[in-house]
């Protein structure tokens, strides 16, 4: 027996279930706020404000890693390409999983030892200096802000859609009341508070998410085929449903733009400074490795857990649904948990409802306020201590708070400013800079002893501007129904991602920048990487400075 599409009318929440999701909702955020306050650093110590003194155990590490890397981006984007695209959907989130193996094989241990708090200590380890350090702040910011935007604009939609009102007063009035705790969060919290806040949510979606694809699963008596052939049927698109190039389809070089895309989500990924900032945490190498591997092993669990659940949606709501509902569908993650529970929902599956809505809820607020501390981090530490020689504690940490405020700040207002556009070409345009000038940045840094000032700065500099020069010209932005600016057509760059040319770019303005710094100075840092080599790659020595 194979189950049938339900009747379109499913796809709405009850009363009672919306009832259940506001009550979650309101403990959630309470909760974590205790939480935040009563683990939050005590005394002016900036290793408890930025690593936690990295007293978590690889276990809970890896959790927290997890969670910093499953944003709520991924959960509802990922799910939608999913139910909307099948096969492209699944290679998009099998590409999220090799990101982080990519992060813990090749980049963890020596980011970990070269680094201290930021990304600025990790650049500027080899070539220490404000610049430096002022332009990994910039960029920094500038890889996370889209994203920020992403999910707190999302979050006025995504509760507009559970709870049941369209009021766009109601949907700003949630913008910024979620940004306002997700400030308080990074604020007060620090490193451990926002981590524990990960832990509770990487554990409560992967949990609820299992329970759903259990339920999806048991309603096609268990036959993974079976549910794949009935969503191929109701998608509308046929066989080419399970193969590559629906999502990509009617656009030029569709091959090229699939394999660029795929290249930028392994780079960007590994490389967004949230993530990053997490190998700080652990207090060895052995430890760094033990986290990841926990942080894989959950990533890969949840590719699994949103692959079943985007093609259950698919099968059970209708790709048309899907599409009515949203044109991205960012909300079949929803609609495909609703409908794992068919038409006549029992109190037990009410309260499992909850849980998902619940989880997803938490995945917004946790990874925006990840977002923010990294930010907040980067701007107190790389500008402003830097600034002086020895800046006491207690002025850095009270900096790092007010920084939280004057990131959270702009980023609320902006995100009630693009909450009716779509916002796929922030997404993308985060994990472009990442992929294209942190990338090379991190890996030219860590691992080419000839890598100049003048290198670097070209890596950071060339490779984020050329992002955000071919980014408008993407089709992303114009040129179709579901871009950002739909009625235009400035479409002159026809691709998703800029990757195809900006990773390439941002290697190269590092080479050019060494190359034209001369032998001399190549020399120069070629013995002041030798000098910590042994440090880099073997952390041979714990830096405490």
């Amino acid at each position: 027996m194979t189950a049938r599409a339900l009747p379109p009318d499913v796809s709405g929440f009850s009363g009672s279930a919306q009832a259940m999701s506001l009550v979650a909702f309101s403990a959630v955020a309470t909760l974590t706020l205790l939480l935040c306050v009563m683990t939050g650093p005590d005394r002016d110590d900036l290793d408890e404000f930025y690593t936690g003194y990295g007293t978590l155990s690889p276990l809970r590490n890896g959790l927290a890693i997890a969670g910093d890397y499953i944003s709520a981006a991924t959960v509802l984007g990922t799910g939608g390409v999913i139910a909307l695209c099948g096969y492209d959907g699944v290679v998009l989130a099998l590409s999220t999983a090799l990101s982080l193996l990519l992060l813990m094989f090749l980049l963890a241990e020596p980011l970990r030892n070269a680094g201290r708090f930021t990304m600025g200590d990790a650049l500027a380890r080899r070539m220490p200096g404000r610049a430096v350090r002022i332009t990994a702040c910039v960029v920094t910011i500038a890889s996370l802000l889209p994203l920020m935007l992403v999910q707190l604009a999302g979050t006025g939609q995504l509760i507009a859609f559970i709870l049941g009102f369209s009021n766009e007063s109601l949907k700003t009035g949630c913008v910024m009341g979620l940004g306002a705790l997700m400030i308080a969060y990074a604020a007060i919290g620090g490193m451990k508070g926002t981590a524990l806040i990960q832990i509770l949510k990487i554990v409560m979606l992967v949990g609820s998410g299992t329970v759903v694809a259990v339920l999806i699963l048991h309603r096609f008596d268990w036959d993974p085929g079976a549910l794949f052939q009935a969503a191929a049927g109701q998608s509308g698109a046929g066989p080419a449903f399970l193969h590559s190039g629906l999502q990509f389809a009617g656009h030029s070089n569709a091959r090229l733009d699939m394999i660029s895309s795929e290249l930028t989500i392994v780079l960007g990924g590994a490389c967004l400074p949230h993530v990053t900032m997490r190998m700080y945490t652990a207090s060895s190498a052995r430890q760094v490795r033990r986290s990841l591997s926990w942080a894989v092993s959950l990533v890969a669990l949840f590719v699994l857990v949103i692959t079943v659940v985007g093609f259950g949606a698919t099968a059970l709501v209708g790709r048309s649904a899907i599409a009515a509902a949203d044109q991205q569908g960012n909300t079949a993650y929803l609609l495909g948990s609703r409908a794992a529970f068919g038409v006549d929902v029992s109190t037990t599956e009410s309260f499992l409802f909850t849980l998902v809505t619940t989880a997803l809820f938490l995945t917004l607020l946790a990874s925006v306020a990840g977002m923010i501390l990294a930010c907040a981090n980067s701007l107190a530490h790389d500008v402003f201590a830097a600034r002086v020689q020895e800046m006491p504690a207690r002025r850095e940490m009270a900096l790092a708070r007010f920084s939280a405020l004057a990131i959270g700040v702009p980023t609320i207002l902006l995100a009630t400013l693009v909450q009716h556009h779509s916002l796929q070409p922030l997404v993308t345009l985060s994990f472009c800079l990442g992929a294209s000038a942190l990338a090379p940045a991190l890996v030219y840094s860590l691992f080419w002893r000839r890598y100049t000032r003048a290198g670097l700065m070209g890596t950071l500099l060339g490779g984020s501007l050329t992002v955000l020069l071919l980014m408008p010209g993407t089709n992303l932005v114009s040129g179709s129904p579901v871009s950002a600016f739909p009625a235009a057509d400035f479409n002159w760059f026809p691709f998703t991602t800029t990757g195809i040319v900006s990773i390439p770019a941002g290697f190269l303005f590092g080479w050019l920048g060494t190359v034209v710094s001369g032998r001399r100075k190549a020399e120069e840092q070629r013995r002041q990487y030798e000098a910590v080599e042994g440090w880099i790659l073997a952390g041979a020595v714990r830096r405490g400075d």
